[in-house]
C-alpha cells in the first residue's frame, strides 16, 4: 500500500534524503515501512507499506508528522522520536498572529529564539520538548502535557507577552504539575490508629491528654514535607496545647 506524505520544501529535500540515502533508510526502518520514495525536484514524498499486520498502524499515522517536522526544520534524529508512544507533534503558524508581514514575522521569530537561543532553550527545558523555528512556523515535539504548555508559551510570546512573564508562568505551571504527579504517586491511605483504653489513665489525672498529644506528634511525623497544607495543619497548636518560655 502506498501512502502520500506532506511535500517537503526544496531546501529540506537533501536533509530528508541524508548522506547516501542514510536518513530516508533510517526513517523507513524505524516506521517498519518497505521504503520511502522522494522526488528530488518537487519534494513529493510517498511511503510503501507492506501487508496489513506487517507494520504498526500507529507509526503509519505518525509518519506524516515525522515528514512534516523534518520539512519544517526539525533534525531527523529528533523527528524520529515521534514514533515513540508518548511523543506528539504540534505546529504553530506565526502568520495567525501577525499575518504575512515579513518584518513582524522576523521580530516574533527573534523573540521566541531569544539572545543566543536562550529563550527557546529555556522553554524546551521547562516543558521537556524540542522546538524548531522555520520561516513562518514553529514545530514542537514532546510529551502531551509539555507540548500543550510549550504551545501556550509560544503563543504568549507571539502575542506580545514579556519573556519574564512567560517563563514565570511556565515555571509555576511546571512546578504545580510536578507536585500533583508526585502527590498522586505517593498518596497512601492510612487507617487511624485506635488507642485502646486500659482504664489506667482514669487513675492518673491528665494522662489521657498526654497520650493524645503524643499520638498527634506521631501522626505529624508522617506528614509529607512537600504537602504545604498538611504541614500548615501540623504546625497549628491543638486547643489543649500551648507554647511557654521558662528559664532553666
Amino acid at each position: 500500500m502506498r501512502q502520500s506524505l506532506p511535500r517537503v520544501p526544496k531546501d529540506r529535500i537533501a536533509v530528508l534524503i541524508g548522506a547516501k540515502g542514510g536518513t530516508v533508510k533510517a526513517l523507513a526502518k524505524a516506521a517498519g515501512a518497505n521504503f520511502l520514495a522522494i522526488d528530488s525536484e518537487t519534494g513529493d514524498v510517498e511511503v510503501e507499506w507492506g501487508e496489513p499486520g506487517t507494520y504498526d498502524p500507529v507509526k503509519a499515522l505518525k509518519m506524516p508528522d515525522v515528514i512534516k517536522a523534518i520539512g519544517r526544520g526539525m533534525a531527523p534524529k529528533t523527528a524520529l522520536t515521534l514514533f515513540e508512544d508518548d511523543c506528539y507533534f504540534e505546529m504553530v503558524d506565526l502568520r495567525d498572529h501577525v499575518g504575512k508581514r515579513g518584518k513582524q514575522l522576523q521580530r516574533i521569530r527573534s523573540r521566541i529564539i531569544g539572545s543566543q537561543g536562550k529563550i527557546r532553550q529555556r522553554i524546551e527545558g521547562l516543558t521537556s520538548t524540542s522546538i524548531t523555528i522555520y520561516k513562518s512556523t514553529v514545530v514542537i515535539i514532546g510529551p502531551e502535557e509539555g507540548l500543550a504548555l510549550a504551545r501556550q508559551g509560544v503563543d504568549m510570546i507571539a502575542g506580545g507577552s514579556e519573556h519574564g512573564s512567560v517563563l514565570s508562568f511556565l515555571e509555576r505551571t511546571t512546578r504545580k504539575n510536578r507536585l500533583e504527579r508526585r502527590s498522586l504517586e505517593t498518596i497512601e491511605i492510612r487507617e487511624e490508629e485506635v488507642i485502646e483504653s486500659t482504664g489506667f489513665e482514669n487513675l492518673v489525672p491528665g494522662l489521657d491528654q498526654v497520650r493524645e498529644r503524643r499520638h498527634r506528634r506521631f501522626r505529624a511525623s508522617q506528614v509529607d514535607p512537600e504537602d504545604e497544607e498538611a504541614v500548615e495543619a501540623m504546625m497549628d497548636l491543638a486547643e489543649d496545647e500551648a507554647v511557654s518560655w521558662e528559664e532553666e
